[in-house]
Protein backbone atom coordinates (compact mmCIF):
# COMPACT_ATOMS: atom_id res chain seq x y z
CA UNK A 1 0.00 0.00 0.00
CA UNK A 2 2.85 2.50 0.25
CA UNK A 3 3.37 2.52 3.96
CA UNK A 4 7.24 2.95 4.90
CA UNK A 5 6.51 1.05 8.15
CA UNK A 6 4.15 -1.38 10.00
CA UNK A 7 3.29 -3.22 12.62
CA UNK A 8 1.37 -5.50 14.81
CA UNK A 9 0.46 -4.93 18.63
CA UNK A 10 -1.87 -6.64 20.67
CA UNK A 11 -5.33 -5.01 21.30
CA UNK A 12 -4.92 -3.98 25.46
CA UNK A 13 -4.49 -1.10 27.85
CA UNK A 14 -0.99 -0.40 27.19
CA UNK A 15 0.63 1.68 30.13
CA UNK A 16 1.02 4.88 29.29
CA UNK A 17 -3.09 5.31 28.77
CA UNK A 18 -3.15 5.04 32.21
CA UNK A 19 -1.88 8.57 32.45
CA UNK A 20 -4.52 10.08 30.58
CA UNK A 21 -6.79 10.56 33.13
CA UNK A 22 -5.04 12.26 35.43
CA UNK A 23 -3.51 14.90 32.04
CA UNK A 24 -6.82 15.25 31.40
CA UNK A 25 -7.49 16.77 34.93
CA UNK A 26 -4.26 19.10 34.97
CA UNK A 27 -6.55 20.92 31.87
CA UNK A 28 -3.87 20.24 29.54
CA UNK A 29 -6.10 19.23 26.85
CA UNK A 30 -7.89 22.48 26.51
CA UNK A 31 -11.27 22.71 24.72
CA UNK A 32 -10.64 19.29 22.91
CA UNK A 33 -13.14 17.77 24.08
CA UNK A 34 -12.90 14.87 22.33
CA UNK A 35 -9.82 13.70 23.70
CA UNK A 36 -12.24 13.23 27.67
CA UNK A 37 -13.43 9.82 25.15
CA UNK A 38 -13.34 6.90 28.12
CA UNK A 39 -12.76 4.30 25.21
CA UNK A 40 -9.01 5.67 24.89
CA UNK A 41 -8.09 4.10 28.03
CA UNK A 42 -8.16 0.76 26.00
CA UNK A 43 -8.11 0.51 22.38
CA UNK A 44 -10.27 -2.96 23.10
CA UNK A 45 -13.40 -0.41 23.67
CA UNK A 46 -13.22 0.78 20.07
CA UNK A 47 -14.29 -2.23 18.75
CA UNK A 48 -16.54 -5.26 19.89
CA UNK A 49 -14.42 -8.23 20.43
CA UNK A 50 -10.84 -6.08 19.31
CA UNK A 51 -8.16 -8.62 19.74
CA UNK A 52 -5.24 -6.90 17.53
CA UNK A 53 -4.23 -3.38 16.01
CA UNK A 54 -2.38 -3.15 12.65
CA UNK A 55 -0.42 0.47 13.09
CA UNK A 56 0.87 1.82 9.56
CA UNK A 57 2.96 4.94 9.17
CA UNK A 58 3.46 7.23 5.92
CA UNK A 59 6.34 9.44 5.77
CA UNK A 60 5.26 13.22 4.67
CA UNK A 61 8.62 15.18 4.70
CA UNK A 62 8.71 17.19 1.73
CA UNK A 63 11.92 18.70 0.38
CA UNK A 64 11.41 22.52 1.59
CA UNK A 65 13.71 23.99 3.79
CA UNK A 66 12.74 23.72 7.80
CA UNK A 67 10.47 26.20 9.85
CA UNK A 68 14.31 27.46 11.90
CA UNK A 69 15.46 27.37 8.61
CA UNK A 70 12.80 30.06 6.96
CA UNK A 71 12.50 31.98 10.00
CA UNK A 72 16.12 33.20 9.05
CA UNK A 73 15.12 34.68 5.70
CA UNK A 74 13.69 38.25 6.37
CA UNK A 75 11.06 39.62 3.24
CA UNK A 76 10.84 42.98 3.03
CA UNK A 77 8.95 43.15 0.46
CA UNK A 78 5.88 40.73 2.01
CA UNK A 79 6.47 38.95 5.06
CA UNK A 80 5.82 35.61 5.00
CA UNK A 81 3.47 33.23 7.13
CA UNK A 82 4.59 29.33 8.22
CA UNK A 83 1.38 26.35 7.52
CA UNK A 84 2.94 23.24 9.13
CA UNK A 85 4.62 20.71 6.99
CA UNK A 86 1.94 17.99 7.12
CA UNK A 87 -0.83 20.83 5.72
CA UNK A 88 1.11 21.85 2.98
CA UNK A 89 -0.49 19.14 0.73
CA UNK A 90 -3.36 17.12 0.22
CA UNK A 91 -5.49 16.00 3.57
CA UNK A 92 -3.37 13.47 5.42
CA UNK A 93 -7.05 11.81 6.96
CA UNK A 94 -7.99 10.90 3.68
CA UNK A 95 -5.19 9.66 2.04
CA UNK A 96 -4.53 7.15 4.60
CA UNK A 97 -8.14 6.67 4.94
CA UNK A 98 -8.12 5.30 1.54
CA UNK A 99 -4.95 3.11 1.67
CA UNK A 100 -6.15 1.65 5.08
CA UNK A 101 -9.59 0.77 3.53
CA UNK A 102 -7.59 -1.01 0.64
CA UNK A 103 -5.77 -2.64 2.78
CA UNK A 104 -8.85 -3.64 4.73
CA UNK A 105 -10.29 -4.84 1.61
CA UNK A 106 -6.94 -6.99 0.78
CA UNK A 107 -7.56 -8.84 4.32
CA UNK A 108 -11.06 -9.58 3.48
CA UNK A 109 -9.85 -10.82 0.33
CA UNK A 110 -7.38 -13.33 1.69
CA UNK A 111 -9.06 -14.13 5.20
CA UNK A 112 -12.34 -16.04 4.37
CA UNK A 113 -13.24 -16.12 8.23
CA UNK A 114 -15.49 -13.08 9.31
CA UNK A 115 -14.25 -10.77 11.29
CA UNK A 116 -14.32 -6.80 11.87
CA UNK A 117 -11.65 -4.50 11.01
CA UNK A 118 -11.91 -0.72 11.71
CA UNK A 119 -9.95 1.75 10.62
CA UNK A 120 -8.95 5.55 12.25
CA UNK A 121 -6.73 7.86 11.27
CA UNK A 122 -6.99 10.41 14.22
CA UNK A 123 -10.46 9.85 13.87
CA UNK A 124 -11.22 7.56 16.50
CA UNK A 125 -10.43 6.81 20.20
CA UNK A 126 -7.28 5.17 19.80
CA UNK A 127 -3.80 6.99 20.58
CA UNK A 128 -2.00 5.85 17.40
CA UNK A 129 1.80 7.01 18.44
CA UNK A 130 1.32 4.81 21.44
CA UNK A 131 0.14 1.84 19.37
CA UNK A 132 2.74 2.48 17.19
CA UNK A 133 5.54 1.94 20.04
CA UNK A 134 3.83 -1.45 21.03
CA UNK A 135 3.61 -2.27 17.22
CA UNK A 136 7.54 -1.70 16.96
CA UNK A 137 7.47 1.16 14.92
CA UNK A 138 9.87 3.91 17.34
CA UNK A 139 9.38 5.00 20.71
CA UNK A 140 7.84 8.14 22.06
CA UNK A 141 10.09 10.89 22.21
CA UNK A 142 10.42 13.87 24.87
CA UNK A 143 8.38 16.51 22.35
CA UNK A 144 5.63 13.73 22.86
CA UNK A 145 6.18 12.57 18.80
CA UNK A 146 6.85 9.35 18.01
CA UNK A 147 10.26 8.69 16.14
CA UNK A 148 11.74 5.49 14.19
CA UNK A 149 15.54 5.20 14.34
CA UNK A 150 15.57 5.20 10.68
CA UNK A 151 13.17 7.48 9.69
CA UNK A 152 12.87 10.37 12.09
CA UNK A 153 8.93 11.55 12.71
CA UNK A 154 7.75 13.39 10.25
CA UNK A 155 5.41 10.11 10.38
CA UNK A 156 1.28 9.90 10.15
CA UNK A 157 -0.04 7.20 11.74
CA UNK A 158 -3.09 5.39 11.17
CA UNK A 159 -4.61 2.20 12.83
CA UNK A 160 -6.78 -0.71 12.04
CA UNK A 161 -8.17 -2.15 15.22
CA UNK A 162 -9.76 -6.09 14.05
CA UNK A 163 -11.19 -8.70 15.81
CA UNK A 164 -8.41 -11.01 13.86
CA UNK A 165 -6.07 -12.62 16.13
CA UNK A 166 -2.57 -11.51 14.56
CA UNK A 167 0.68 -12.21 15.45
CA UNK A 168 2.43 -9.58 17.18
CA UNK A 169 5.38 -7.72 15.86
CA UNK A 170 7.03 -7.78 19.53
CA UNK A 171 7.84 -11.49 20.14
CA UNK A 172 6.69 -12.74 23.91
CA UNK A 173 8.84 -10.44 26.27
CA UNK A 174 10.34 -8.26 23.49
CA UNK A 175 10.45 -4.81 25.29
CA UNK A 176 9.00 -1.96 22.68
CA UNK A 177 12.13 -0.11 20.95
CA UNK A 178 14.88 1.79 23.43
CA UNK A 179 14.26 5.75 23.99
CA UNK A 180 17.49 6.90 22.12
CA UNK A 181 16.35 10.29 23.25
CA UNK A 182 19.07 10.37 25.66
CA UNK A 183 20.07 13.82 27.25
CA UNK A 184 19.03 15.98 24.40
CA UNK A 185 16.54 18.50 25.23
CA UNK A 186 16.56 20.29 21.75
CA UNK A 187 12.66 19.69 21.33
CA UNK A 188 12.00 21.18 24.95
CA UNK A 189 14.21 23.85 24.85
CA UNK A 190 13.36 25.49 21.36
CA UNK A 191 9.60 25.71 22.08
CA UNK A 192 8.85 29.24 21.75
CA UNK A 193 5.54 29.05 23.87
CA UNK A 194 6.97 26.82 26.61
CA UNK A 195 4.35 24.05 26.12
CA UNK A 196 6.18 20.83 27.61
CA UNK A 197 5.30 20.72 31.37
CA UNK A 198 8.27 18.08 31.12
CA UNK A 199 9.49 15.65 29.03
CA UNK A 200 6.85 13.66 27.70
CA UNK A 201 4.41 15.84 29.03
CA UNK A 202 2.76 18.55 26.87
CA UNK A 203 0.22 21.04 27.48
CA UNK A 204 -1.82 21.65 24.65
CA UNK A 205 -3.09 25.15 26.07
CA UNK A 206 0.49 26.73 25.47
CA UNK A 207 1.31 24.52 22.16
CA UNK A 208 1.53 26.44 18.94
CA UNK A 209 -0.63 23.96 16.88
CA UNK A 210 -3.47 24.25 19.50
CA UNK A 211 -3.36 27.69 19.20
CA UNK A 212 -3.53 28.15 15.92
CA UNK A 213 -6.12 25.11 15.00
CA UNK A 214 -7.91 24.06 17.89
CA UNK A 215 -8.61 26.85 19.46
CA UNK A 216 -11.64 28.76 18.28
CA UNK A 217 -11.83 31.82 20.70
CA UNK A 218 -8.96 34.54 21.50
CA UNK A 219 -5.05 33.31 22.19
CA UNK A 220 -3.86 34.65 25.28
CA UNK A 221 -2.52 37.46 24.71
CA UNK A 222 0.97 36.53 26.57
CA UNK A 223 1.65 33.87 24.24
CA UNK A 224 1.23 35.55 20.80
CA UNK A 225 4.48 37.36 20.78
CA UNK A 226 6.06 33.68 20.95
CA UNK A 227 4.04 32.55 17.93
CA UNK A 228 6.00 34.18 15.63
CA UNK A 229 5.03 33.54 12.27
CA UNK A 230 3.02 30.57 12.36
CA UNK A 231 -0.54 30.76 10.83
CA UNK A 232 -1.24 27.30 10.83
CA UNK A 233 0.58 24.49 13.15
CA UNK A 234 4.04 24.46 14.27
CA UNK A 235 7.01 22.56 13.49
CA UNK A 236 9.89 23.65 15.43
CA UNK A 237 10.22 20.34 18.20
CA UNK A 238 10.99 18.29 15.37
CA UNK A 239 12.61 20.62 12.89
CA UNK A 240 15.73 21.27 15.78
CA UNK A 241 15.02 17.13 16.20
CA UNK A 242 18.71 15.43 15.59
CA UNK A 243 16.97 12.00 14.34
CA UNK A 244 15.65 13.89 11.75
CA UNK A 245 18.76 15.41 10.24
CA UNK A 246 18.46 12.10 7.56
CA UNK A 247 14.57 11.92 7.49
CA UNK A 248 14.03 10.48 3.73
CA UNK A 249 12.13 12.76 1.85
CA UNK A 250 8.61 11.55 0.33
CA UNK A 251 8.01 11.27 -3.16
CA UNK A 252 4.27 11.27 -2.62
CA UNK A 253 2.78 14.00 -4.59
CA UNK A 254 -0.26 14.57 -2.60
CA UNK A 255 2.48 15.48 0.44
CA UNK A 256 3.91 18.28 -1.90
CA UNK A 257 3.20 21.77 -1.36
CA UNK A 258 -0.11 22.72 -2.78
CA UNK A 259 0.06 25.15 -5.78
CA UNK A 260 -2.53 28.45 -4.91
CA UNK A 261 -1.11 31.07 -7.82
CA UNK A 262 -3.39 32.08 -10.67
CA UNK A 263 -2.79 29.03 -12.78
CA UNK A 264 -4.07 26.04 -10.67
CA UNK A 265 -7.34 24.41 -9.68
CA UNK A 266 -6.64 26.35 -6.02
CA UNK A 267 -6.65 29.67 -7.57
CA UNK A 268 -6.12 32.98 -5.87
CA UNK A 269 -6.30 36.61 -7.79
CA UNK A 270 -4.17 37.49 -4.82
CA UNK A 271 -1.27 35.20 -5.27
CA UNK A 272 1.60 35.03 -7.79
CA UNK A 273 1.67 32.19 -10.44
CA UNK A 274 3.79 29.36 -9.28
CA UNK A 275 3.06 30.15 -5.34
CA UNK A 276 2.60 27.63 -2.82
CA UNK A 277 1.72 26.84 0.15
CA UNK A 278 5.11 26.75 2.07
CA UNK A 279 5.85 30.05 3.46
CA UNK A 280 2.84 32.24 2.13
CA UNK A 281 2.45 35.56 2.07
CA UNK A 282 0.80 36.59 5.17
CA UNK A 283 -1.49 39.72 3.41
CA UNK A 284 -2.75 36.64 1.34
CA UNK A 285 -3.64 34.58 4.12
CA UNK A 286 -5.11 37.75 6.16
CA UNK A 287 -7.08 39.22 3.42
CA UNK A 288 -8.99 35.93 2.20
CA UNK A 289 -12.71 35.71 2.21
CA UNK A 290 -14.56 32.85 3.20
CA UNK A 291 -15.26 31.47 -0.05
CA UNK A 292 -11.92 31.93 -0.98
CA UNK A 293 -10.80 30.01 2.05
CA UNK A 294 -13.70 27.30 1.23
CA UNK A 295 -11.93 26.65 -2.31
CA UNK A 296 -8.64 27.12 -2.02
CA UNK A 297 -8.45 24.75 1.45
CA UNK A 298 -11.12 21.92 0.23
CA UNK A 299 -9.35 18.57 0.71
CA UNK A 300 -6.76 20.22 2.80
CA UNK A 301 -6.19 19.46 6.60
CA UNK A 302 -6.16 23.15 6.73
CA UNK A 303 -9.48 23.89 6.89
CA UNK A 304 -9.41 22.36 10.52
CA UNK A 305 -8.50 25.41 11.78
CA UNK A 306 -11.67 27.20 9.58
CA UNK A 307 -11.44 30.82 7.87
CA UNK A 308 -11.78 32.89 11.01
CA UNK A 309 -9.14 30.78 12.87
CA UNK A 310 -6.56 31.59 9.96
CA UNK A 311 -7.32 35.53 9.36
CA UNK A 312 -6.95 35.30 13.28
CA UNK A 313 -3.82 33.71 12.87
CA UNK A 314 -2.39 35.83 10.06
CA UNK A 315 -3.11 38.78 12.38
CA UNK A 316 -0.60 37.69 15.00
CA UNK A 317 1.88 36.83 12.46
CA UNK A 318 1.62 40.48 11.11
CA UNK A 319 2.01 41.43 14.33
CA UNK A 320 5.38 39.76 14.86
CA UNK A 321 6.73 39.96 11.24
CA UNK A 322 9.92 41.96 11.33
CA UNK A 323 8.57 45.50 9.09
CA UNK A 324 9.39 48.97 9.02
CA UNK A 325 6.25 50.53 10.01
CA UNK A 326 6.87 53.50 7.39
CA UNK A 327 8.09 51.27 4.75
CA UNK A 328 5.59 51.12 1.84
CA UNK A 329 5.07 47.12 2.92
CA UNK A 330 4.65 48.61 6.46
CA UNK A 331 1.59 51.11 5.37
CA UNK A 332 0.04 48.22 3.05
CA UNK A 333 0.17 45.82 6.19
CA UNK A 334 -1.40 48.27 8.27
CA UNK A 335 -4.10 49.14 6.19
CA UNK A 336 -5.11 45.51 5.78
CA UNK A 337 -4.66 45.36 9.02
CA UNK A 338 -7.11 48.36 9.73
CA UNK A 339 -9.31 47.24 7.70
CA UNK A 340 -9.53 43.93 9.82
CA UNK A 341 -10.11 45.62 12.91
CA UNK A 342 -12.87 47.01 11.71
CA UNK A 343 -14.51 43.80 10.88
CA UNK A 344 -18.15 42.33 11.87
CA UNK A 345 -15.90 39.80 13.47
CA UNK A 346 -15.29 40.20 16.89
CA UNK A 347 -12.17 37.67 17.10
CA UNK A 348 -10.54 39.10 13.82
CA UNK A 349 -10.94 42.82 14.65
CA UNK A 350 -9.53 42.23 18.31
CA UNK A 351 -6.17 40.46 16.82
CA UNK A 352 -6.23 42.71 14.30
CA UNK A 353 -6.09 45.21 16.94
CA UNK A 354 -2.82 43.86 18.81
CA UNK A 355 -0.84 43.28 16.02
CA UNK A 356 -1.34 47.54 15.33
CA UNK A 357 -0.60 48.13 18.36
CA UNK A 358 2.57 46.04 18.16
CA UNK A 359 3.56 46.73 15.24
CA UNK A 360 3.49 50.57 16.13
CA UNK A 361 6.39 49.41 19.25
CA UNK A 362 9.44 50.36 18.44
CA UNK A 363 11.67 47.66 16.56
CA UNK A 364 14.35 46.64 19.28
CA UNK A 365 11.95 46.24 22.17
CA UNK A 366 8.96 44.46 20.06
CA UNK A 367 10.84 41.73 19.04
CA UNK A 368 12.38 41.46 22.32
CA UNK A 369 10.64 38.16 22.98
CA UNK A 370 11.24 36.64 20.08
Amino acid sequence: MGFELCGVAPAEAFPELGQISAWLERGHAGEMNYLHDKRRVDPRLALDGARSLIVVALNYNAPQPYSVEQAARHDADSPRGWISRYAWGDDYHEVLREKLNALVARMHAQWPEPFDARAYVDTGPVVERVAAKYAGLGWLAKNTCLINDEIGSWLFLGVIVTTLELEASLGPGEPPAADLCGNCTLCLDACPTQAFDAPYVLDARRCISYLTIELRGAIPEELRPAMGNAVIGCDICQDVCPWNRKSPLTQLAAFQPRRIGQDGENASAKMETGATLFAPELEWCASLSQDEFSRIFRGSAVKRAKWRGLVRNACVAAGNSRIERGSETGARVAALLERLAASDDWLIAEHARWAIARLGVPRDSAHSSD
